[in-house]
């Protein structure tokens, strides 16, 4: 089933190991808040959302956004940008992409959102782990993502494993010819590599 969906691009990381904002990195020509903010648009997203941090002047003047979300925290990870889409969010789905992910492909949200029913999103797995930063979450996970950041228990990964056993997430392994996809940019090397 294909449900209407928003989305939420996260960019609020800090980028310690990178040593610069991830999200004004160059992929093949485009900076990667773009590239990604239009491979939601083409995903299907009906609006999207930028998660950033207060600190990151880009963020305010960029366009195409419905609006800029804020972790109420300030430091709860990505959990927080999740969070804070969710409760954003007008529509039942909301797909999450992090800005570090390159080479992710709108196929991917198009297999999600096919996964995807009323009260159910999906994410992936690769080797036994979530990819829970490009996935679809339904607004009934709010309430789970809000208990995990009042205990400050930040890990997506328990998030997910409760979610699932609750029903309120799909689990599509991922092949070989998709993984390439979850390639993610932590250090410079990676980006050398590009």
């Amino acid at each position: 089933m294909s449900s209407p969906f928003n989305a939420v691009l996260l960019a609020a990381g800090h980028s310690i190991r990178m040593r610069r904002d991830k999200a004004l990195l160059e992929f093949e020509g485009e900076i990667m808040w773009q590239r990604q903010r239009d491979l939601l648009k083409r995903a299907g997203a009906q609006e999207i959302f930028l998660s950033a941090r207060a600190n990151q002047p880009w963020a305010d003047a960029a366009e195409g956004f419905a609006a800029v979300v804020r972790d109420a925290s300030g430091d709860s990870g990505p959990l927080g940008g999740i969070a804070a889409g969710l409760e954003r969010s007008s529509l039942t789905h909301l797909a999450v992409l992090a800005v570090d992910l390159p080479r992710m492909s709108e196929r991917w949200f198009e297999i999600l959102n096919a996964s995807a029913g009323s009260g159910v999103g999906a994410v992936g797995k690769l080797g036994g782990f979530f990819e829970p930063l490009a996935a679809i979450y339904p607004r009934e996970l709010l309430p789970l993502a809000q208990a995990a950041l009042q205990r400050r228990e930040l890990s997506l990964q328990k998030l997910l494993t409760a979610a699932v056993a609750q029903g309120l997430m799909q689990v599509r392994e991922i092949s070989p010819e998709e993984a390439g996809w979850f390639a993610n940019w932590n250090e410079p090397a990676a980006v050398a590599e590009n």
